[in-house]
């Protein structure tokens, strides 16, 4: 009988250091993760590049009338591009000049058809792609533009690669995103809207995102159906910090002719580049 409560005793002692461990432990981690988080982002490196990644059956030479227009004045900025190969090897061209801060960067995909299970692979090589540039150039942040299935590739990409730990992405682009793909129905959703909403939890909490949706005649650009293009709401809101989406009418509303857009090409200006940023957000704008 005494041997019987003294193993009770034991047992109730392990219970209490048990918890004891967790009252304190679980304070300390969420302390610690909170800690780093703010301390990478005081420390954020001065590269602060604009990665960009074109839509199915684009090339690394997809957003060159883009960043034409975006490269105005006397300043040249910096142009890298690089598409993954099958065989996870990439091909580089291009480079990134001295003391550039803000260089344009291009990944794209030797296969770059269309299809879910195409855009899941095309996730992965551009994680190959981005562990490729933060080990070169040791960057720990950027912004993101995403063009047609590009946004499709950057949505998973960040939802399934991103290291937030080591890789912080501040503000994303997607311009003419088929969230649905080609399904006007809202409450149908497709199997690439359902994997990204099953996993939204896992986007950046800081992230501000722009949704562009270019109409011509109101319900579509041509190929991606407004609808679509506004499921993204389901994936970001209430999961990232800021959520806008933006309706674009006029000449160059056509779904390819999109990244050559006048209006476009301001909103990359103000919310990408924040060139001429005033209120809250200039403390934000790299110098």
């Amino acid at each position: 009988m005494r041997k019987k409560t003294v193993m009770q005793s034991f047992k109730l002692l392990i219970i209490i250091i048990v918890i004891l461990v967790a009252l304190v432990g679980l304070p300390a981690y969420f302390w610690t993760k909170s800690h780093v988080t703010k301390e990478r982002v005081q420390n954020r490196s001065r590269l602060y590049p604009i990665i960009l990644v074109p839509g199915s059956s684009a090339t690394e030479n997809r957003f060159d009338g883009l960043i034409d227009n975006l490269n105005t004045g006397n300043k040249k900025t910096s142009l890298l591009k690089i598409t993954v190969k099958e065989n996870n090897h990439l091909r580089i061209s291009g480079k990134i000049f001295p003391r550039d801060t803000r260089p344009f960067i291009v990944i794209a995909f030797q296969n770059n058809h269309d299809g879910f299970r195409n855009i899941q692979k095309q996730a992965k090589w551009m994680a190959l792609a981005m562990d490729y540039l933060t080990r070169k150039y040791q960057f720990n942040h950027f912004s993101g533009i995403g063009h047609s299935n590009g946004g499709l590739v950057y949505t998973l990409f960040l939802e399934k690669y991103l290291d937030q730990n080591k890789l912080l992405l501040d503000r994303l682009m997607t311009i003419g995103t088929p969230y649905n793909f080609a399904e006007t129905n809202m409450n149908k959703q497709t199997s690439i809207l359902q994997e990204l909403i099953s996993r939204k939890e896992k986007l950046p909490r800081s992230l501000a995102v722009y949704s562009i949706d270019g109409t011509t005649n109101y319900t579509t650009d041509g190929i991606v159906p407004s609808t679509s293009v506004s499921t993204g709401k389901y994936i970001f809101q209430n999961q990232v910090a800021q959520y806008t989406k933006i309706t674009v009418t006029g000449k160059d509303s056509q779904h390819s002719d999109l990244p050559q857009n006048k209006e476009i090409i301001q909103l990359i200006n103000e919310y990408i580049l924040q060139t001429g940023v005033t209120g809250p957000d200039a403390a934000n704008t790299p110098q």
